[in-house]
């Protein structure tokens, strides 16, 4: 069983920050990559951002510049600093670790937490 729990959301004025935190406890083997998306209401979940084991990442472009993936690995732990925001960065958003058994990869994805960027 893993839980993940994230903090760190809520109401911002467009061009404050916010910082997500994502926390992975449970029967955690090998994390393999972890990463946070977005979905905003009548719209499709969306990618924000990802990072891997040696820590590559990649963003979605409407992001670049602007947020930043970073991960403690003693503490399983994946954050997402968010800087500059806009109003079109409101949505809810949810962490998703992927963690290694063997050769498969299982995701797991944390409850959602709300970001609003009010103009």
């Amino acid at each position: 069983q893993v839980q993940l729990v994230e903090s760190g959301g809520g109401l911002v004025q467009a061009g404050g920050s916010l910082r997500l935190s994502c926390a992975a406890s449970g029967s955690i083997f090998t994390i393999n990559s972890m990463g946070w998306y977005r979905q905003a209401p009548g719209k499709q979940r969306e990618l924000v951002a990802g990072i891997i084991n040696g820590g590559n990442t990649n963003y979605v472009d409407s992001v670049k510049g602007r947020f930043t993936i970073s991960r403690d690995n003693a503490k399983n732990t994946v954050y997402l600093q968010m800087n500059s925001l806009k109003p079109e960065d409101t949505a809810v958003y949810y962490c998703r670790v992927g963690l290694m058994r063997g050769a498969n990869q299982y995701d797991y994805w944390g409850q959602g937490t709300q970001v609003t960027v009010s103009s």
